[in-house]
């Protein structure tokens, strides 16, 4: 079963995490992780740009580091940082202090504070330790655009639930970069003629 919106409890279950944002103006809030990757990250922006569109994009370290004029560029377009480690870690399967020496070093590299954890997953105990510093940034819609098992027609039809204020999780990784190509126009224009806006996170 695909869950394209968690409950809304879980602003309640899980109060350390940022799902959502109660605000009255039609903005949404559109973020992209896993990049910046020269396959797709520059589709991205262009797209941003023809509809003066504003995005968070949670980088993973290690590609920063093999494209930093793509992400020189992502900033000096207007856009928000945040950080998503720097090896792309799952918080389940890692020890610890290792998950958080990776969050660290992406903070050595380009501060920031916004953090997204890699496959959505946190340990209660690494969430404690970087909220202090840092908003977590969840999600209220998940686009599942990683998943090629779920169709683009499905993924726009989803879409048509999106409210204001709410956070939507998109990828710019090289593994889905043609589908996305076909994909984020749709998406983009569905959303403009529902009114919406995006805005990067600001916290």
């Amino acid at each position: 079963m695909k869950l394209f919106k968690p409950p809304h409890l879980t602003n309640w279950v899980f109060p350390r995490l940022r799902w959502r944002f109660s605000i009255s103006r039609p903005t949404i809030f559109i973020t992209f992780d896993d990049g910046p990757n020269p396959e797709i990250t520059p589709f991205v922006l262009e797209l941003l740009k023809e509809y003066n569109w504003k995005a968070t994009f949670f980088c993973v370290g290690q590609n920063v580091i093999k494209y930093p004029e793509l992400f020189q560029r992502i900033i000096s377009e207007g856009h928000a940082i945040g950080n998503h480690t720097m090896k792309h870690l799952n918080s389940v399967k890692t020890e610890n202090e290792i998950y958080l020496q990776s969050f660290r070093e992406f903070e050595e590299m380009h501060p920031t504070n916004l953090f997204r954890p890699p496959y959505g997953r946190i340990k209660p105990s690494i969430a404690k330790e970087i909220a202090k510093t840092h908003q977590i940034i969840m999600w209220s819609w998940l686009s599942y655009d990683y998943d090629l098992s779920v169709s683009n027609e499905r993924i726009l039809s989803e879409a048509k639930r999106i409210k204001k204020g709410e956070i939507l999780v998109l990828h710019d990784n090289a593994k889905i970069a043609e589908r996305q190509k076909e994909l984020l126009p749709q998406l983009f224009q569905l959303l403009q003629e529902m009114g919406f806006h995006s805005e990067a996170i600001s916290v």
